[in-house]
C-alpha cells in the first residue's frame, strides 16, 4: 500500500511537470507567432530558430541553470565594459532583479510575462554576441542580413546555445571578440580602467576607444600572421604572432583617399613598370607633356595607343592625344626614378590599390605623409619583401630578392601562403599602456560617433 501510495504520488508529480513543461512550450511558441512580441526584437529569425533547438522551453527562467542566467544577465549590464550600450539590450523591459522575481514565483503562475521575459532576453544577448562580434554599424551586414544568413560560418544562435552548454558560459560568449592585437589592447584597457573605477564607467575619454573597437570588429581575418596599414598613424605592422614589424606609410591625400579594405598579398614584383592611372596621366601628367614633350624622356614614360602599341611623339600626334587623351595610355619603365620604385606587393582589390616602394624616400620624413592618389608607399620596402619571404619558408630566395632590386631586373616572386593584409581606419590605439589619439584625417569619426551618441 504505502509502495503503491508513493508511484500514484510520483506519477501525480510527473504528469503536473509534464503540463507545466506543455504550458511553457505553448506560451513560448505563441508568443513568437505574435507579431508584437516580434516587432520588438533586434533578431527575430535567429531567436525563432535558438527557441527550435532549445524544444521552445524557457532558457533562463530556469531554477536549474539559475547561476548561468545571473551571469548571462551580468554580461549584459556590464556591456559598456565591451565598448557596447546597454539601450540596445532591452534593458527598460529586462533587469537581473526581474529575472530573480520571476524565476521565483510558481510555474503556473504569469506564464505569458515569463515567455516574453525569457524571449526577449534572448534576443538580447543574440545582439550582444552580434555586436561583439561584427559590430553594431558594420558596413557590409546589417541586422536584417546576419539574422538570415551566416557570417563565414558564424551564426550568434549557435554560439549562445553552445555556451550554456559548456561549464564556462561567460568565456564561450567572450571568445566571438576579435583576436587582432589592436583590438585585445582596447579590451585589456577597458578591463584595467573599468577595475580602477570599481565597474563604474568613465565619463570622459571614451568615445574614440568605441568607435575604433567597433571598426576592429568589422574585421574579418583570425590569422595571427598579417599586415596592418592604419591609415591616420601613417604605419603599416607586419605581425608574425608574437613579432610585429613596424614601418612607415604615405597614404592617399584627402582627395584621393586610401581605402579600408581587407585581402591578401599573393605575389610581389621587383623593377615593376608603372601602368599610370587614367585620371592621373589625362588630369596631371598630360598638360605638362603638352609644355614640354621632352617630360616623357626625361621620366622614362612612354605612351601607348589603346591596341598596346608604343606611338612615336610628333606635334601633331601630342594635338591628337589632347583631343583624344581616353585613346592612349602611359608607363614608366622600371628604374631608379619610377614610381613605384624598387618592388610593389599585389594584393585583389576593386579599387585599383597596391603596396609599393618609392623613389621619394625624403617624404617619409614627414610628420604628415597623406600624399599619394591612394596607393600605399612603404618606406624599407626591401626589408618588409625579406621578411615576407622568409615567413614563407623561401628565406634562400632573400639573396636573389636583394639582387633583382639593386639591379632593377624584373622578377615575380610568388607566395606559397599569401599573407592578409588588413587596411584600416584607426584614430586611437593603445601604445604602451595608454590612449594615443591621431589626427582624423578624413573626418570619418563624426559620422560614427553620432550614431553611439543617439543610441545612448
Amino acid at each position: 500500500m504505502k509502495a503503491f501510495l508513493t508511484f500514484t504520488i510520483i506519477l501525480c508529480f510527473a504528469i503536473i511537470t509534464q503540463a507545466q513543461d506543455l504550458k511553457t512550450t505553448q506560451e513560448i511558441t505563441s508568443s513568437l507567432k505574435d507579431n508584437i512580441t516580434l516587432s520588438k526584437l533586434h533578431y527575430p529569425k535567429s531567436v525563432i530558430r535558438f527557441y527550435a533547438r532549445n524544444n521552445s522551453e524557457w532558457a533562463w527562467i530556469n531554477a536549474q541553470k539559475s547561476d548561468q542566467s545571473e551571469i548571462a544577465m551580468l554580461l549584459l549590464e556590464y556591456s559598456e565594459q565591451f565598448g557596447l550600450s546597454l539601450s540596445d539590450y532591452h534593458w527598460d523591459t529586462i533587469s537581473l532583479q526581474k529575472l530573480r522575481s520571476l524565476r521565483d514565483t510558481s510555474a503556473e503562475k504569469d506564464p505569458k510575462e515569463k515567455a516574453v521575459f525569457d524571449i526577449l532576453m534572448t534576443d538580447a544577448l543574440i545582439t550582444f554576441i552580434n555586436n561583439l562580434h561584427l559590430g553594431k554599424y558594420n558596413p557590409l551586414y546589417n541586422s536584417s542580413y546576419i539574422d538570415t544568413n551566416d557570417i563565414n560560418g558564424f551564426r550568434s544562435e549557435d554560439i549562445l546555445m553552445n555556451a550554456r552548454q559548456q561549464k564556462d558560459f561567460l568565456k564561450t560568449i567572450l571568445e566571438v571578440q576579435p583576436k587582432i592585437k589592436a583590438y585585445t589592447d582596447f579590451q585589456n584597457y577597458l578591463n584595467t580602467l573599468y577595475a580602477e573605477n570599481d565597474c563604474m564607467a568613465p565619463q570622459t575619454g571614451m568615445e574614440k576607444i568605441i568607435i575604433n573597437m567597433e571598426r576592429l570588429r568589422w574585421i574579418g581575418t583570425k590569422d595571427t600572421t598579417y599586415i596592418l596599414v592604419n591609415i591616420p598613424s601613417y604605419t603599416l605592422e607586419f605581425h608574425q604572432k608574437e613579432n610585429i614589424f613596424d614601418f612607415k606609410v604615405i597614404i592617399g591625400k584627402p582627395t584621393t583617399k586610401t581605402p579600408v579594405l581587407e585581402s591578401r598579398i599573393n605575389y610581389f614584383t621587383t623593377a615593376p613598370d608603372w601602368k599610370v592611372p587614367q585620371s592621373i596621366f589625362v588630369k596631371e601628367m598630360l598638360p605638362k607633356i603638352l609644355k614640354n614633350p621632352q617630360y616623357l624622356e626625361s621620366h622614362h614614360y612612354s605612351i601607348y595607343d589603346k591596341n598596346g602599341n608604343q606611338v612615336e611623339i610628333s606635334s601633331s600626334k601630342l594635338k591628337e592625344i589632347r583631343q583624344n587623351p581616353y585613346r592612349y595610355s602611359v608607363r614608366q619603365s622600371s628604374g631608379c626614378d619610377n614610381a613605384l620604385g624598387a618592388v610593389v606587393f599585389r594584393f585583389e582589390n576593386s579599387y585599383g590599390v597596391y603596396l609599393h616602394d618609392t623613389s621619394q624616400k625624403q617624404l617619409f620624413n614627414k610628420g604628415e605623409r597623406a600624399l599619394s592618389h591612394g596607393c600605399i608607399r612603404v618606406e624599407n620596402a626591401e626589408t618588409l619583401a625579406s621578411l615576407i619571404l622568409k615567413n614563407d619558408g623561401s628565406g634562400n630566395k632573400i639573396p636573389l630578392l636583394e639582387n633583382a632590386m639593386t639591379e632593377y631586373n624584373r622578377k615575380d616572386f610568388v607566395l606559397k601562403q599569401p599573407i592578409p593584409i588588413i587596411i584600416t581606419y584607426l584614430t586611437c590605439l593603445i601604445k604602451e599602456g595608454k590612449p594615443v589619439l591621431y589626427k582624423d584625417i578624413y573626418h570619418f569619426d563624426d559620422s560614427l560617433e553620432n550614431k553611439f551618441n543617439q543610441n545612448k
